[in-house]
């Protein structure tokens, strides 16, 4: 695929993640949820697969982007883990923020090249979706250990237990029934 024609499908799974992030938010926020899972990722995990580790890579990293930008925005207790520009952001919050989502787009390729079939495609997304969780809240123990009283262990188990185990899920079935189709598309 030539550089020109990656714009397209960039731009429309950006568009795609973007309204997933605004109606997620809006629906996990007025919606009383036990859980508010992150499913932004799904659209990297599926583009990474059917167009590869650079346009996956790229959508990650606008991911990246897009989560800088809402915790810089809307100031929550947590939002200096993903921003350097709210109190107590710094240097660290850019790579929590962007390096794991860019490891998204790299995954799922990798795994659904080494597996292929739909047991490839449920690993892909599943590993995927744990890619996320990995890296981002790996990040928050490296680089801000220190903050809850060096209990950080807490959040990080509260998280794994709930959030982490319903975007692997969810990831894993939405990759399995949406690539196929989406491949059938694209030919």
């Amino acid at each position: 695929m030539n550089k020109r024609s990656n714009i397209a499908p960039i731009a429309i799974f950006f568009a795609c993640m973007i309204v997933i992030h605004l109606l997620s938010s809006i629906l996990f926020n007025v919606l009383p949820f036990p859980i508010k899972p992150t499913i932004v990722h799904i659209p990297v995990i599926i583009a990474s697969i059917i167009y590869g580790p650079r346009i996956g890579a790229t959508l990650g990293f606008l991911m990246g982007l897009i989560s800088l930008t809402v915790n810089t925005i809307t100031i929550l207790p947590t939002s200096y883990l993903f921003s350097p520009f709210v109190p107590n952001g710094n240097l660290y919050s850019v790579i929590v923020a962007i390096v794991p989502r860019i490891l998204i787009g790299l995954t799922p390729y990798f795994i659904y090249k080494l597996l292929r079939g739909r047991a490839g495609l449920i690993f892909a997304g599943a590993l995927g979706s744990l890619t996320n969780t990995i890296f981002v809240l790996g990040g928050i123990f490296i680089f801000f250990g220190n903050v809850y009283d060096g209990n950080i262990q807490l959040l990080l188990a509260g998280v794994i237990s709930s959030n982490s185990i319903a975007e692997l899920i969810i990831s894993a079935l939405l990759t399995l029934i949406i690539v196929p189709r989406l491949e059938k598309i694209k030919q």
